[in-house]
């Protein structure tokens, strides 16, 4: 069944674009930055204790870090997910559900991970709240039944991502550039998660979890003598022990600029990231000029890659870079846009083309005292907030930075010149060792790459080394529309059961970035031509529904009701008809474009105008549609993924939908009813 998305595309469309950057405030006298100084002390065990009070507000933040090195955990990656959920799931003093009703009563907020834990509420509660977090962090109930419900959830999440472009172009970043048996470069598999057993985390805990080089920060409405008291009671219990720190050899970059392709042939927009590794650490005298340069590139909004690639070229929402700095181990610098199929590679070349500039040209002095002028803003808005200084003063223990770093922030932000910006850009931003990663549909966006003559290999989906994917098949003979839709009534459960069907109810989930809470999703629709789709929030209601209703239809997004008529309205109608993929056995201009790879599998590519559905050659279920629409003068394709397939009344739905609606939005659906549950009042 078709489902309408001409709605849920713009509504989430707009609210993509309404998050858009603002200009960047223009340069003022530099503020004086006074960061209090924490008063310390350790324990006997190795814990440090960092102490900051401030008594604006009756409010107090507890953060416990352990400095651990990062680690390998080969065929049994998971170990550390594990660990940090487990943690903080009760304690073997005080049950799950206990735990946290005393948690919510005090309004307060603990966290454990796997490395440390943090705690923040009243300061009239924090003793009780250390209390807690103490009890969490050091007594935990690694219990079996938790255990097998913490993996059953990584490894679900882990199948939803599967066919997110982002996720595995993100992965295959860090094998090509860091290598698998590298800790930032090896993933998680449902395999190596299955290989992780409750004892595999009890080792975990035991062998990283230790205070030698874990640090207490506390800041809030406190005094340092009685906090004293209650961590020397609490944390001094703590075994001492000392984990253990792992070397592994430095990745090394490519020896010259290669395009590595994965191709992923359910995107309707290529990922690309321009990357490669880097030695920095906070503690360099490149530091500041590298984050100065950056933001010039690309960390800003008018960063060079920003205004090519979207004010400019309009080809992307938004193009950014980062570079990444680490005491213990080589980082990454990465460029990255997600750009229409048609125009990826020129969004290659264009990428280039800045990559270029910031290294060979000074960067004007007005742009960069704007782009100094922005980050230093954003530091000074954040250095009141408990939790900035929570972070500084860890900083300066961990990173061996001097006292007055922060201090002198901005002085140093300041002092960067555009000979520094120009010469650090030459020493970290590679042009000619760069892995140009391009993450997308193969068919469409491959040649057009090869005509930029820059060697290209391909990977695929955990970064494998793998041949050229086998592009558009041709049609074998006797395949036709008909055959193809024959194949899938089939599929789905046969002609008659097919006609059977009077009505279909869907009832699911899904979540979008930033929203704070899931959303419900249900979609009706009927043999008489009527259809209803509504996105709902609890506590807000319908923020999104669209109705169909014989001849008349109509949407209603947050409250405000349009009314479809021409084209919009013929193409809802078409959207309200029960399994209308069944209608194109014999309309014409239908034809089967060819066989081509779609979700892991050859699916035959049936065309009826500016929509393609996919079917499984093998199976003959439907595994995807895709839609060209013009936004704006330009052409965008909507693909919509649908998979895992049930039985319902002995037909087959699918029981997932996947919207590339900007953002991948996931619709999971708890409920399917065929001929019940559907109410004329559905549909007004």
């Amino acid at each position: 069944m078709k489902k309408s998305i001409i709605v849920v595309s713009s509504l989430f469309l707009t609210l993509i674009m309404q998050a858009q950057d603002r200009t960047q405030p223009k340069p003022g006298p530099s503020p004086t930055i006074n960061i209090k100084k924490p008063e310390t002390f350790a324990l006997p065990n190795g814990l440090k204790v960092l102490v900051v009070e401030n008594h604006k507000l009756p409010r107090v933040s507890f953060n416990l870090s352990i400095d651990n090195a990062p680690y390998a955990e080969g065929n049994k990656k998971g170990v550390d997910n594990l660990t940090s959920s487990l943690i903080g799931n009760g304690s073997t003093k005080t049950s799950k559900d206990a735990f946290n009703e005393e948690i919510d009563f005090m309004g307060a907020d603990i966290n454990f991970f796997s490395s440390g834990a943090s705690a923040n509420g009243l300061s009239k509660y924090s003793k009780r709240i250390l209390e807690l977090m103490a009890e969490g962090a050091l007594t935990p109930n690694f219990t079996q039944e938790e255990f097998e419900k913490e993996k059953e959830k990584l490894i679900d999440g882990l199948k939803t991502q599967e066919k997110s472009v982002p996720v595995v172009a993100g992965r295959v970043e860090d094998v090509l550039a860091y290598g698998k048996n590298h800790p930032s470069g090896e993933y998680l598999t449902e395999e190596t998660i299955n290989n992780v057993t409750l004892a595999d985390v009890q080792s975990n805990y035991v062998t990283y979890f230790v205070p030698e080089r874990a640090y207490l920060v506390i800041v809030g409405d406190v005094k340092t003598k009685d906090v004293k008291k209650m961590v020397e009671k609490l944390f001094g219990p703590w075994v001492k022990a000392t984990a253990p720190r792992l070397t592994y050899s430095n990745p090394s970059n490519v020896q010259y600029t290669q395009i590595n392709f994965v191709d992923m042939p359910n995107a309707v927009q290529s990922e690309i990231s321009l990357i490669n590794t880097v030695n920095l650490k906070m503690s360099d005298a490149d530091f500041f000029p590298v984050i100065l340069a950056n933001q010039v590139f690309g960390g800003d909004f008018n960063s060079y890659l920003n205004m090519n690639l979207r004010e400019k070229h309009g080809w992307t929402y938004g193009a950014r870079s980062s570079v990444g700095f680490d005491k213990n181990m080589y980082s990454k610098f990465k460029a990255n846009a997600q750009v229409r199929n048609s125009v990826t590679d020129s969004s290659v070349v264009e990428s280039l083309k800045e990559l270029n500039k910031i290294r060979t040209e000074k960067v004007s002095e007005e742009m960069l005292s704007g782009v100094k002028a922005g980050y230093i803003g954003r530091f000074v808005m954040q250095v009141e907030k408990p939790a900035t200084v929570a972070r500084y003063a860890l900083n300066i223990e961990t990173e061996g930075l001097p006292a007055d770093f922060y201090e002198n922030y901005i002085k140093n932000i300041n002092a960067v010149t555009p000979e520094d910006v120009m010469r650090v850009a030459n020493k970290y931003f590679l042009a000619d060792n760069l892995r140009i990663v391009v993450t997308g549909k193969g068919s469409e966006v491959i040649s057009s790459l090869e005509k930029l003559k820059i060697p290209m290999f391909y990977f695929d989906k955990f970064g494998n080394p793998t041949e050229k994917p086998a592009m558009k098949k041709p049609v074998p003979a006797g395949v036709t529309a008909k055959t193809v839709i024959d194949a899938y009534v089939t599929a789905i459960g046969g002609d008659k059961a097919v006609k059977a069907v009077k009505s279909i109810a869907y009832t699911g989930s899904t979540t979008i970035p930033q929203a704070p809470m899931p959303l419900s999703y249900t979609s009706k629709m009927d043999n008489k031509g009527r259809m209803a789709i509504e996105l709902s929030m609890a506590g807000m209601g319908s923020i999104m529904k669209q109705v169909v209703n014989g001849n008349s239809a109509y949407m209603m997004q947050q409250g405000q009701k349009k009314v479809l008529e021409g084209e919009e309205l013929a193409k809802m109608k078409e959207s309200a008809v029960l399994f209308n993929e069944t209608l194109l056995a014999t309309k014409a201009g239908v034809t089967v474009s060819g066989i081509e790879p779609m979700n892991g599998a050859d699916s035959y590519a049936v065309v009826d105008g500016d929509t393609t559905y996919y079917f499984d050659v093998k199976t003959g279920l439907k595994t995807a549609e895709t839609t060209t629409e013009e936004q704006g003068g330009e052409k965008m394709t909507r693909v919509t993924n649908f998979s895992d397939y049930r039985a319902v009344k002995g037909v087959q739905v699918p029981f997932n939908t996947i919207m590339n609606v900007g953002f991948e939005l996931d619709i999971k659906m708890s409920d399917v009813k065929i001929n019940e549950g559907v109410l004329d009042a559905d549909f007004q």
